[in-house]
Protein backbone atom coordinates (compact mmCIF):
# COMPACT_ATOMS: atom_id res chain seq x y z
CA UNK A 1 0.00 0.00 0.00
CA UNK A 2 2.66 2.49 1.20
CA UNK A 3 4.99 1.40 -2.08
CA UNK A 4 1.46 2.41 -4.37
CA UNK A 5 1.01 5.39 -2.69
CA UNK A 6 4.52 6.24 -3.48
CA UNK A 7 4.30 5.93 -6.70
CA UNK A 8 0.82 8.25 -7.17
CA UNK A 9 2.87 10.80 -5.32
CA UNK A 10 5.76 10.84 -7.72
CA UNK A 11 3.53 10.09 -10.35
CA UNK A 12 1.38 13.69 -9.21
CA UNK A 13 4.71 15.44 -9.04
CA UNK A 14 6.08 14.60 -12.32
CA UNK A 15 2.41 15.72 -13.85
CA UNK A 16 2.99 18.97 -11.60
CA UNK A 17 6.22 19.52 -12.76
CA UNK A 18 5.17 18.72 -17.13
CA UNK A 19 2.15 21.45 -16.05
CA UNK A 20 4.41 23.77 -14.75
CA UNK A 21 7.32 23.64 -17.89
CA UNK A 22 4.32 23.60 -20.49
CA UNK A 23 2.76 26.91 -18.61
CA UNK A 24 6.55 28.55 -18.72
CA UNK A 25 6.64 27.67 -22.81
CA UNK A 26 6.60 31.04 -24.35
CA UNK A 27 5.51 31.06 -28.14
CA UNK A 28 6.57 34.13 -30.02
CA UNK A 29 5.18 35.30 -33.90
CA UNK A 30 7.52 37.46 -35.67
CA UNK A 31 6.34 39.23 -39.40
CA UNK A 32 8.72 40.23 -42.10
CA UNK A 33 7.17 42.89 -43.50
CA UNK A 34 9.60 43.74 -46.51
CA UNK A 35 10.42 44.22 -49.75
CA UNK A 36 10.65 40.75 -51.92
CA UNK A 37 9.84 42.04 -55.40
CA UNK A 38 10.76 46.13 -55.66
CA UNK A 39 13.89 48.25 -55.72
CA UNK A 40 14.99 47.66 -52.26
CA UNK A 41 14.56 43.20 -52.55
CA UNK A 42 18.21 43.07 -52.61
CA UNK A 43 19.25 44.77 -49.87
CA UNK A 44 16.76 43.60 -47.47
CA UNK A 45 13.86 41.42 -48.72
CA UNK A 46 14.92 37.74 -49.02
CA UNK A 47 17.99 37.86 -47.10
CA UNK A 48 15.95 40.08 -43.65
CA UNK A 49 13.76 37.02 -43.78
CA UNK A 50 16.72 34.58 -43.55
CA UNK A 51 18.41 36.50 -41.07
CA UNK A 52 15.75 36.86 -38.71
CA UNK A 53 14.93 32.41 -39.32
CA UNK A 54 18.52 32.45 -38.52
CA UNK A 55 18.31 34.56 -35.09
CA UNK A 56 14.88 32.69 -34.22
CA UNK A 57 17.05 29.11 -34.45
CA UNK A 58 19.76 29.98 -32.81
CA UNK A 59 17.98 31.37 -29.67
CA UNK A 60 15.87 28.86 -29.62
CA UNK A 61 18.37 25.93 -29.77
CA UNK A 62 19.75 27.45 -26.64
CA UNK A 63 16.20 28.03 -25.47
CA UNK A 64 14.27 25.23 -25.67
CA UNK A 65 11.17 26.65 -23.59
CA UNK A 66 10.73 29.21 -26.30
CA UNK A 67 8.70 28.79 -29.69
CA UNK A 68 9.20 31.17 -32.81
CA UNK A 69 7.09 31.24 -35.71
CA UNK A 70 8.14 33.65 -38.70
CA UNK A 71 6.00 35.04 -40.89
CA UNK A 72 6.73 37.27 -44.25
CA UNK A 73 4.78 39.92 -46.14
CA UNK A 74 5.73 42.07 -48.99
CA UNK A 75 4.66 45.61 -48.31
CA UNK A 76 5.20 46.80 -52.00
CA UNK A 77 6.76 49.78 -51.00
CA UNK A 78 3.42 51.32 -50.53
CA UNK A 79 2.22 52.63 -46.69
CA UNK A 80 -1.46 51.76 -47.41
CA UNK A 81 -0.58 47.97 -48.45
CA UNK A 82 2.04 47.94 -45.29
CA UNK A 83 -0.26 49.20 -42.94
CA UNK A 84 -3.32 46.66 -44.12
CA UNK A 85 -0.98 44.00 -43.42
CA UNK A 86 0.53 45.07 -40.17
CA UNK A 87 -3.15 45.58 -39.17
CA UNK A 88 -4.15 41.77 -39.97
CA UNK A 89 -0.83 40.42 -38.55
CA UNK A 90 -1.33 42.22 -35.12
CA UNK A 91 -5.20 41.71 -34.65
CA UNK A 92 -5.59 38.42 -36.98
CA UNK A 93 -2.70 36.71 -37.63
CA UNK A 94 -1.65 37.21 -33.46
CA UNK A 95 2.04 38.33 -34.71
CA UNK A 96 4.02 39.90 -31.69
CA UNK A 97 6.27 41.90 -33.18
CA UNK A 98 7.11 43.10 -37.46
CA UNK A 99 11.14 43.29 -38.40
CA UNK A 100 12.61 44.86 -41.50
CA UNK A 101 10.00 47.48 -43.04
CA UNK A 102 12.46 48.65 -45.53
CA UNK A 103 10.97 51.67 -46.62
CA UNK A 104 10.50 54.58 -44.45
CA UNK A 105 6.63 55.55 -45.25
CA UNK A 106 5.61 52.48 -44.87
CA UNK A 107 7.91 52.38 -41.35
CA UNK A 108 6.28 55.51 -40.05
CA UNK A 109 2.83 54.45 -40.55
CA UNK A 110 3.70 50.82 -39.34
CA UNK A 111 4.94 52.25 -36.25
CA UNK A 112 2.04 53.88 -35.14
CA UNK A 113 -0.05 50.84 -35.56
CA UNK A 114 2.19 49.17 -33.13
CA UNK A 115 1.48 51.37 -30.65
CA UNK A 116 -2.35 51.74 -30.91
CA UNK A 117 -2.10 48.04 -30.87
CA UNK A 118 0.62 48.31 -28.37
CA UNK A 119 2.86 45.43 -30.09
CA UNK A 120 6.30 46.25 -31.49
CA UNK A 121 8.36 47.06 -34.33
CA UNK A 122 12.04 46.63 -34.53
CA UNK A 123 12.75 48.97 -37.70
CA UNK A 124 15.86 47.22 -39.07
CA UNK A 125 15.49 48.50 -42.50
CA UNK A 126 14.12 52.20 -42.71
CA UNK A 127 16.63 55.03 -42.97
CA UNK A 128 14.05 57.92 -41.91
CA UNK A 129 15.65 59.47 -38.73
CA UNK A 130 12.43 60.88 -38.32
CA UNK A 131 11.63 57.14 -36.14
CA UNK A 132 12.97 58.47 -33.46
CA UNK A 133 12.75 62.21 -33.36
CA UNK A 134 8.79 63.79 -33.73
CA UNK A 135 7.79 60.00 -34.91
CA UNK A 136 9.22 58.47 -32.00
CA UNK A 137 7.51 55.46 -30.47
CA UNK A 138 7.56 53.59 -27.33
CA UNK A 139 7.15 50.35 -29.45
CA UNK A 140 9.62 51.14 -31.88
CA UNK A 141 13.17 50.80 -32.09
CA UNK A 142 15.33 51.61 -35.14
CA UNK A 143 18.47 49.64 -35.37
CA UNK A 144 20.71 49.37 -38.50
CA UNK A 145 21.17 53.04 -39.28
CA UNK A 146 19.28 56.26 -40.08
CA UNK A 147 19.67 59.42 -42.55
CA UNK A 148 22.09 61.26 -39.86
CA UNK A 149 24.35 58.84 -39.36
CA UNK A 150 24.54 57.94 -43.11
CA UNK A 151 24.81 62.35 -43.81
CA UNK A 152 27.44 62.26 -40.86
CA UNK A 153 29.56 59.40 -42.44
CA UNK A 154 29.61 59.60 -46.44
CA UNK A 155 28.49 63.70 -46.48
CA UNK A 156 30.99 64.71 -43.75
CA UNK A 157 33.88 62.84 -45.26
CA UNK A 158 33.70 64.48 -49.24
CA UNK A 159 32.95 67.93 -47.96
CA UNK A 160 35.95 67.69 -45.77
CA UNK A 161 38.11 66.68 -48.90
CA UNK A 162 36.88 69.41 -51.25
CA UNK A 163 33.90 68.78 -52.23
CA UNK A 164 31.86 71.38 -50.78
CA UNK A 165 29.73 72.15 -53.48
CA UNK A 166 26.47 69.43 -53.87
CA UNK A 167 23.22 68.56 -56.09
CA UNK A 168 20.65 66.34 -54.59
CA UNK A 169 18.47 64.03 -56.66
CA UNK A 170 16.25 62.90 -54.17
CA UNK A 171 13.57 59.81 -54.15
CA UNK A 172 10.43 61.47 -53.69
CA UNK A 173 9.06 60.52 -50.13
CA UNK A 174 9.78 60.43 -46.21
CA UNK A 175 13.46 58.56 -46.64
CA UNK A 176 14.51 60.27 -49.76
CA UNK A 177 13.38 63.62 -47.98
CA UNK A 178 14.81 63.29 -44.75
CA UNK A 179 18.58 62.11 -46.26
CA UNK A 180 18.56 65.14 -48.33
CA UNK A 181 17.77 67.36 -45.08
CA UNK A 182 20.41 65.43 -43.02
CA UNK A 183 22.83 65.43 -45.43
CA UNK A 184 22.69 69.13 -46.46
CA UNK A 185 22.77 70.38 -42.68
CA UNK A 186 26.01 68.52 -42.31
CA UNK A 187 27.36 70.02 -45.74
CA UNK A 188 26.48 73.68 -45.06
CA UNK A 189 27.56 73.30 -41.43
CA UNK A 190 31.23 72.17 -42.40
CA UNK A 191 30.93 75.07 -44.95
CA UNK A 192 29.77 73.65 -48.15
CA UNK A 193 27.10 74.77 -50.34
CA UNK A 194 23.54 72.94 -52.05
CA UNK A 195 23.48 74.20 -55.19
CA UNK A 196 20.25 72.20 -56.12
CA UNK A 197 17.84 69.46 -55.68
CA UNK A 198 15.94 67.14 -57.65
CA UNK A 199 12.78 64.88 -56.63
CA UNK A 200 12.74 61.99 -58.10
CA UNK A 201 9.86 58.76 -58.11
CA UNK A 202 11.07 55.47 -56.58
CA UNK A 203 11.65 52.64 -59.00
CA UNK A 204 12.91 55.37 -61.73
CA UNK A 205 14.19 53.46 -64.88
CA UNK A 206 15.61 57.14 -66.56
CA UNK A 207 17.64 59.22 -64.74
CA UNK A 208 19.15 61.38 -67.92
CA UNK A 209 17.23 64.74 -67.22
CA UNK A 210 18.27 64.52 -63.53
CA UNK A 211 21.66 63.89 -64.06
CA UNK A 212 21.79 66.41 -66.69
CA UNK A 213 20.77 69.20 -64.16
CA UNK A 214 22.94 67.86 -61.63
CA UNK A 215 25.49 68.12 -64.52
CA UNK A 216 24.94 71.81 -65.21
CA UNK A 217 24.27 72.92 -61.83
CA UNK A 218 28.18 72.90 -61.36
CA UNK A 219 28.19 71.10 -57.82
CA UNK A 220 31.17 68.82 -57.08
CA UNK A 221 29.49 66.42 -55.64
CA UNK A 222 26.47 64.81 -56.80
CA UNK A 223 24.42 63.46 -53.90
CA UNK A 224 22.07 60.56 -54.19
CA UNK A 225 19.82 60.65 -51.91
CA UNK A 226 17.94 57.39 -53.27
CA UNK A 227 18.66 53.71 -52.37
CA UNK A 228 18.51 50.09 -54.10
CA UNK A 229 17.90 50.08 -57.59
CA UNK A 230 17.13 53.81 -58.10
CA UNK A 231 21.07 54.13 -56.69
CA UNK A 232 22.30 51.22 -59.35
CA UNK A 233 20.55 52.65 -62.14
CA UNK A 234 21.38 56.37 -61.25
CA UNK A 235 25.58 55.35 -61.06
CA UNK A 236 25.50 53.35 -64.31
CA UNK A 237 23.55 56.27 -66.07
CA UNK A 238 26.21 58.66 -64.49
CA UNK A 239 28.94 56.60 -66.17
CA UNK A 240 27.53 56.70 -69.12
CA UNK A 241 27.12 59.62 -69.34
CA UNK A 242 30.87 60.49 -68.47
CA UNK A 243 30.21 62.58 -65.06
CA UNK A 244 32.35 59.23 -63.17
CA UNK A 245 35.33 59.86 -65.57
CA UNK A 246 34.73 64.05 -64.73
CA UNK A 247 35.51 66.26 -61.81
CA UNK A 248 32.14 65.53 -60.51
CA UNK A 249 31.80 62.89 -57.66
CA UNK A 250 29.08 60.47 -56.72
CA UNK A 251 27.69 60.31 -53.03
CA UNK A 252 25.76 57.62 -52.80
CA UNK A 253 24.84 57.74 -49.53
CA UNK A 254 22.63 54.75 -49.13
CA UNK A 255 24.27 51.77 -50.94
CA UNK A 256 24.16 47.97 -49.94
CA UNK A 257 26.67 45.64 -50.18
CA UNK A 258 24.34 44.45 -52.85
CA UNK A 259 24.21 47.22 -54.93
CA UNK A 260 28.43 47.28 -55.18
CA UNK A 261 28.12 43.97 -56.20
CA UNK A 262 25.51 44.27 -58.45
CA UNK A 263 27.89 47.44 -59.97
CA UNK A 264 31.25 45.95 -59.91
CA UNK A 265 34.22 47.09 -58.44
CA UNK A 266 35.28 48.93 -62.16
CA UNK A 267 31.77 51.48 -62.15
CA UNK A 268 31.74 51.53 -58.19
CA UNK A 269 35.36 51.77 -57.34
CA UNK A 270 36.36 54.76 -55.36
CA UNK A 271 32.74 55.56 -53.70
CA UNK A 272 32.92 55.95 -50.15
CA UNK A 273 29.95 54.58 -48.06
CA UNK A 274 28.83 54.76 -45.09
CA UNK A 275 27.70 51.03 -43.35
CA UNK A 276 27.01 49.53 -39.92
CA UNK A 277 27.93 46.13 -40.69
CA UNK A 278 30.68 44.42 -43.02
CA UNK A 279 30.95 40.94 -43.61
CA UNK A 280 34.50 40.92 -43.13
CA UNK A 281 34.79 43.10 -40.76
CA UNK A 282 36.43 40.47 -37.90
CA UNK A 283 36.05 36.94 -37.53
CA UNK A 284 32.66 36.99 -35.76
CA UNK A 285 31.12 38.86 -39.05
CA UNK A 286 32.96 35.94 -41.00
CA UNK A 287 32.00 32.99 -39.01
CA UNK A 288 28.15 34.32 -39.17
CA UNK A 289 28.02 35.60 -42.93
CA UNK A 290 29.59 32.78 -44.26
CA UNK A 291 26.61 30.23 -42.80
CA UNK A 292 24.05 32.96 -43.93
CA UNK A 293 26.04 32.46 -47.53
CA UNK A 294 25.77 28.50 -47.28
CA UNK A 295 21.81 29.20 -47.19
CA UNK A 296 22.19 32.05 -49.93
CA UNK A 297 24.15 30.41 -53.01
CA UNK A 298 27.05 32.16 -51.65
CA UNK A 299 25.39 35.65 -51.28
CA UNK A 300 27.28 37.08 -48.18
CA UNK A 301 24.72 39.77 -46.20
CA UNK A 302 24.51 42.92 -46.02
CA UNK A 303 23.70 45.78 -43.24
CA UNK A 304 20.20 45.24 -43.52
CA UNK A 305 20.11 41.72 -43.02
CA UNK A 306 22.67 41.98 -39.98
CA UNK A 307 19.83 43.94 -38.64
CA UNK A 308 17.07 41.54 -38.77
CA UNK A 309 19.34 38.93 -36.95
CA UNK A 310 20.83 41.23 -34.42
CA UNK A 311 17.56 43.49 -33.67
CA UNK A 312 15.08 40.08 -33.34
CA UNK A 313 17.71 38.30 -31.32
CA UNK A 314 17.83 41.07 -28.68
CA UNK A 315 13.89 40.80 -28.44
CA UNK A 316 13.95 37.21 -27.97
CA UNK A 317 16.15 37.80 -25.32
CA UNK A 318 13.53 40.89 -23.47
CA UNK A 319 11.23 38.83 -24.19
CA UNK A 320 12.71 35.59 -22.60
CA UNK A 321 13.32 37.88 -19.41
CA UNK A 322 10.31 39.06 -18.97
CA UNK A 323 9.00 35.63 -19.37
CA UNK A 324 5.71 37.44 -21.34
CA UNK A 325 5.29 39.14 -24.77
CA UNK A 326 2.03 40.45 -23.85
CA UNK A 327 2.85 44.05 -23.31
CA UNK A 328 4.59 45.48 -25.93
CA UNK A 329 6.00 49.21 -24.62
CA UNK A 330 7.21 46.63 -21.60
CA UNK A 331 9.25 44.29 -24.43
CA UNK A 332 10.66 47.34 -25.72
CA UNK A 333 11.31 49.16 -22.46
CA UNK A 334 13.18 46.01 -21.26
CA UNK A 335 15.02 46.27 -24.54
CA UNK A 336 16.14 49.48 -23.88
CA UNK A 337 17.37 48.14 -20.29
CA UNK A 338 19.21 45.23 -21.77
CA UNK A 339 22.88 45.67 -22.95
CA UNK A 340 22.97 44.80 -26.48
CA UNK A 341 25.93 42.06 -27.43
CA UNK A 342 25.65 39.67 -30.68
CA UNK A 343 28.91 38.75 -33.11
CA UNK A 344 27.65 40.94 -35.58
CA UNK A 345 27.39 44.20 -34.32
CA UNK A 346 29.61 43.56 -30.66
CA UNK A 347 28.57 45.50 -27.60
CA UNK A 348 26.24 48.50 -27.81
CA UNK A 349 22.55 49.49 -25.82
CA UNK A 350 19.28 51.41 -27.22
CA UNK A 351 18.79 54.57 -25.79
CA UNK A 352 15.32 56.12 -24.54
CA UNK A 353 14.06 57.27 -28.04
CA UNK A 354 14.47 53.62 -29.59
CA UNK A 355 17.92 54.65 -31.15
CA UNK A 356 20.00 51.42 -31.30
CA UNK A 357 23.21 52.67 -30.65
CA UNK A 358 26.30 50.99 -32.12
CA UNK A 359 30.12 51.71 -34.34
CA UNK A 360 29.49 52.97 -37.59
CA UNK A 361 31.79 52.48 -40.74
CA UNK A 362 33.25 54.40 -43.36
CA UNK A 363 34.63 52.71 -46.35
CA UNK A 364 35.54 53.24 -49.92
CA UNK A 365 34.74 50.46 -52.81
CA UNK A 366 37.97 48.75 -53.75
CA UNK A 367 39.67 48.95 -57.13
CA UNK A 368 39.42 46.23 -59.27
CA UNK A 369 43.02 45.25 -58.52
CA UNK A 370 42.47 45.14 -55.00
CA UNK A 371 39.84 42.70 -55.13
CA UNK A 372 40.78 39.81 -54.08
CA UNK A 373 36.80 37.52 -54.72
CA UNK A 374 33.59 37.94 -55.27
CA UNK A 375 32.60 39.71 -52.61
CA UNK A 376 35.93 41.40 -51.43
CA UNK A 377 34.63 44.66 -52.04
CA UNK A 378 35.04 47.30 -49.44
CA UNK A 379 38.20 48.81 -47.55
CA UNK A 380 37.95 50.23 -44.26
CA UNK A 381 38.88 53.91 -43.81
CA UNK A 382 37.56 54.69 -40.62
CA UNK A 383 35.70 53.56 -37.65
CA UNK A 384 32.82 56.49 -36.19
CA UNK A 385 31.96 55.86 -32.64
CA UNK A 386 28.28 55.96 -31.46
CA UNK A 387 27.90 58.81 -30.17
CA UNK A 388 29.58 60.40 -33.15
CA UNK A 389 28.12 58.32 -35.56
CA UNK A 390 23.85 59.52 -34.33
CA UNK A 391 22.68 61.94 -33.70
CA UNK A 392 22.51 63.66 -29.90
CA UNK A 393 19.25 63.42 -27.81
CA UNK A 394 19.10 67.00 -27.18
CA UNK A 395 16.68 68.67 -29.18
CA UNK A 396 16.29 65.54 -31.44
CA UNK A 397 12.40 66.41 -31.09
CA UNK A 398 11.33 63.01 -29.86
CA UNK A 399 8.76 63.24 -26.90
CA UNK A 400 10.29 60.49 -24.99
CA UNK A 401 13.51 62.15 -24.15
CA UNK A 402 11.39 65.40 -22.30
CA UNK A 403 9.31 62.50 -20.52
Amino acid sequence: MKIRLGAEIIFCVMLALASTAKAEEISIKIGVLTDLSGPYSDLSGEGSLLATRMAAEDFAAENPGVRVDIVSGDAQNKPDIGSAIAREWYDVKSVDAIVDVVNSGVALAVSQIAKERNKVLLATGPATSELTGVSCSPNTIQWTYDTYALSRGTGGALTRTGGDTWFFITADYAFGHALERDTSNVVETSGGKVLGRVRVPVNTADFASYLMQAQSSGAKVVGLANAGADTINAIKQASEFGLTHSKIRLAGMLIALSDVHSLGTNLAQGLVITQAFYWDLNDSTRAWSRRFGERRSGQMPGQVHAGAYSATLHYLKAVSALKSKADGASVVAKMKALATNDPLFGKGWVRVDGRKMHDMYLFEVKKPSESKAEWDLLKLLSTIPADDAFRPLDNNGCHLVKN
